[in-house]
């Protein structure tokens, strides 16, 4: 899966995650998250034939990424990042679509995912597309025992 789109002044491309991906997602990761990613996660992933991972690309620049993991007819977004000089630019929104669109094409008919109590950002975006709350995973980020508030979306 290859898509292109102009946003602004620049073209983004959205494809689908290789292992050359890896060093360009490990600086977005390490902008975005107080815990991030190890490169052998990323690695894994790669090779978890329930992952599917795309990155957001300008100029060939990693700028995000997204992932979701298919369990029969369920989708889980495992993450969604974009590098903090590359933020409100609609790139999240992109990779949010593209990744949706994925799982319908996978056949999938609910996704879910986990974001930060305190991420009104994120959760305005999810909200955007359909997606609703469900409940709280109470502590679930260990860098700070934040909640975890639980959204679905049916597709």
């Amino acid at each position: 899966m290859i898509t292109k789109r102009k946003m602004g002044d620049f073209m983004i491309k959205i494809e689908k995650m290789t292992k050359e991906d890896i060093d360009g997602i490990l600086e977005v990761e390490n902008s975005s998250f107080s815990i991030p990613w190890t490169r052998g996660s990323f690695e894994g992933e790669l090779t978890n034939s329930r992952a599917n991972y795309l990155v957001a690309k300008i100029d060939e620049k990693i700028v995000g990424y997204v992932g979701v993991w298919i369990i029969l007819d369920e989708g889980h977004i495992t993450n969604v990042a974009v590098h903090k000089d590359y933020r409100s630019q609609k790139i999240g929104d992109k990779l949010v679509s593209e990744i949706i669109n994925l799982c319908k094409e996978k056949n999938v008919v609910s996704i879910t995912l986990e974001v930060r109590s305190s991420n009104t950002i994120a959760q305005n975006l999810y909200k955007k597309y359909g997606f609703t709350f469900a409940g709280i995973r109470k502590e679930y980020y260990s860098d700070n025992k934040e909640d975890a508030l639980l959204m679905w979306k049916d597709v």
